[in-house]
């Protein structure tokens, strides 16, 4: 009988583990089905957002009447809005509205926009259907009021995918080290600009062959982008991140902070190690010790955010200063006409060049741990390549109006453009493909890993705060470059006006921005030693939660192995 029960435990066993290993084979089919789908759905977004930003200027200048500053400054403005949706729409997804239920109305106002894009006829003058040329008669006060309702709604939509369908905290990085979270940061964003330069290639092409129809190419994608979200949808794959802190509870601990620092200070006078402590319950605030030592590892890295928002105007100045000066340059290359977009595509060829360097570099450095090394260096040094950029662009359009002016045909219109060819323009675009390479990747691992586990999606929400800032406040910039010289500094006609010198005074601030983060940068410097503690791990209840985490393998350990007999399990 002992043998017929030992027989049978070890059929039902066998059993088991066949319906256990059955069971994971459409599991990892799942896993590849549902990355298949969030690529398709990031690229149809990418081709979507670039189609827009990379056609904006021209619209707005030519069709629009706009003068080049603020046609600069809607592309802006566009793509900071773009950067914080996403932070919104997570806030909504988490507090007031249903992540299904969002995400369809986010799909809804993304084709909406993207829709209502040709009413106005972007980004051509007219509309042509098939071989029927169809002249839209719509008043310019209501085209500027349904474009601009166009591009909100579309960013709106946008911040609901990126937030929703292909949000970071997928990817499970809890427990990954420094080296790994930056190899992993260099090949997620050397894939994006992958993505980027297909997305480019493609623009350019569209522009070049089918140009008429590019208009309603953008709701197309829109709409396919659509039909594969509904399928992850009703597949259920659209992955739900575990409750975490909220961006309220930090406000509200900083504002009570405020509040109570202030009325301790008139009449009290008690002294506290941190302002923040002032939040605490003990203080005479209404936030847990846990709420408020978690904003205080927020704050700590303020200082780096704040630094990146000078770094995202240079950025900026791909699609807005830099789209204006090659659009204003000779585009004729081999006896065809090359579409501004292309020029996008010399800013990523060097990213996607570096980082395979970069991660030898990182693995050599990493092999020590005895040192601890800090990607800093990477954020110095690719704020440097920035201020470079922009002094080199500044140098680049003088000697852009040395060349004679000559006549070109862009999208149907006539321009009066230098006959410098738009390759003289490459040394700025490559220089700022090398600090988008450095910093972006160092600046995310920085803002995950020196944070405690609960607070991680706070920092990397932030992170995108002060990057939407730095668009607005390149807006603001350029907005202010214009008024306080009349039009000098960022003039309509480039050929007439002074643009060098917006670019210098820009080089200045980013010179003077780079100095400034060196000098703090010993702050962040080592990842290694247990001193973070500080910026990263020391609540009470995450190290009960480590601890229960390592029981719990332990145990399973246990009963997994095949060494030990029952009686040393026990």
């Amino acid at each position: 009988m002992p043998a017929a029960d030992t027989q049978e435990k070890g059929f039902m066993n066998h059993m088991a583990d066949k319906e256990q290993r059955a069971g994971k084979e459409p599991e990892g089919e799942k896993k590849l089905h549902e990355a298949v789908c969030v690529l398709l759905v990031e690229l149809c977004e990418r081709f979507t957002f670039f189609g827009i930003v990379c056609n904006m200027i021209l619209f707005c200048t030519a069709r629009l009447g706009y003068p080049s500053h603020q046609a600069a400054m809607v592309n802006m403005c566009f793509v900071g809005t773009s950067t914080l949706t996403p932070v919104l729409v997570g806030w909504l997804a988490e507090y007031l509205v249903g992540r299904t239920k969002l995400v369809c109305i986010c799909m809804l106002l993304h084709f909406l926009g993207t829709a209502l894009l040709p009413v106005v006829s972007f980004p051509f003058e007219d509309v042509h259907i098939d071989r029927r040329h169809v002249l839209l008669t719509l008043p310019k006060r209501e085209q500027k009021i349904v474009f601009y309702f166009a591009l909100l709604t579309a960013s709106l939509g946008i911040g609901g995918i990126r937030a929703l369908v292909c949000p970071l905290s997928a990817y499970s990085l809890e427990d990954y080290g420094p080296k790994d979270l930056l190899s992993f940061f260099n090949w997620f964003h050397w894939l994006i600009n992958l993505n980027s330069a297909v997305v480019f290639v493609s623009i350019s092409y569209i522009q070049q062959s089918v140009a008429r129809n590019l208009g309603f190419l953008i709701p197309f994608v829109s709409g396919l982008m659509a039909m594969i979200t509904i399928h992850m949808v009703r597949g259920e794959m659209i992955y739900k991140p575990k409750a975490d802190s909220s961006l309220l509870t930090t406000f509200g601990v900083i504002f009570s902070a405020l509040k109570t620092c202030c009325v301790r200070q008139r009449y009290l006078g008690t002294a506290v190690p941190s302002w923040l402590d002032h939040a605490k319950e003990h203080h005479g605030g209404h936030y847990s010790e846990t709420q408020v030592e978690g904003t205080k590892s927020l704050a700590r890295l303020f200082p780096l955010f704040t630094f990146q928002i000078l770094y995202r105007t240079c950025i900026m100045q791909i699609p807005s200063a830099y789209y204006l000066q090659t659009m204003n340059s000779n585009l004729h290359f081999g006896g065809f006409v090359l579409p501004v977009a292309a020029m996008n595509v010399i800013s990523i060829v060097p990213l996607l060049i570096l980082v395979p360097i970069l991660e030898c570099i990182n693995s050599w450095l990493f092999s020590s741990k005895d040192t601890g090394h800090s990607p800093t260096i990477y954020i110095v040094v690719g704020q440097l390549s920035a201020a470079l950029s922009v002094v080199a662009a500044g140098f680049c359009e003088m000697h852009r109006k040395r060349f004679p002016q000559v006549e070109q045909t862009l999208s149907e219109e006539l321009l009066l453009v230098s006959s410098m060819p738009c390759f003289h323009l490459a040394p700025q675009y490559i220089l700022l493909g090398v600090a988008e390479a450095l910093v972006t990747p160092s600046c995310s691992l920085l803002s995950f890993w020196l944070m405690p586990e609960r607070m991680r999606g706070i920092s990397m929400h932030f992170l995108a705060l002060f990057n939407g800032a730095g668009c607005f406040v390149g807006a603001l910039i350029v907005q202010t470059a214009h008024a306080g010289t009349q039009g000098s500094w960022f003039p309509h006609s480039l050929h007439e006006g002074k643009l060098e010198r917006f670019f210098f005074f820009l080089a200045s601030l980013m010179m003077v921005n780079t100095l400034g983060f060196w000098a703090i940068a010993h702050r962040y410097n080592n990842l290694h030693e247990d001193c973070t503690n500080g910026f990263r791990g020391g609540f009470p209840g995450e190290k009960l939660l480590k601890h229960a985490k390592a029981i719990k393998h332990y145990n399973s350990v246990l009963e997994s192995s095949p060494i030990l007999s029952p009686v040393e399990k026990t």
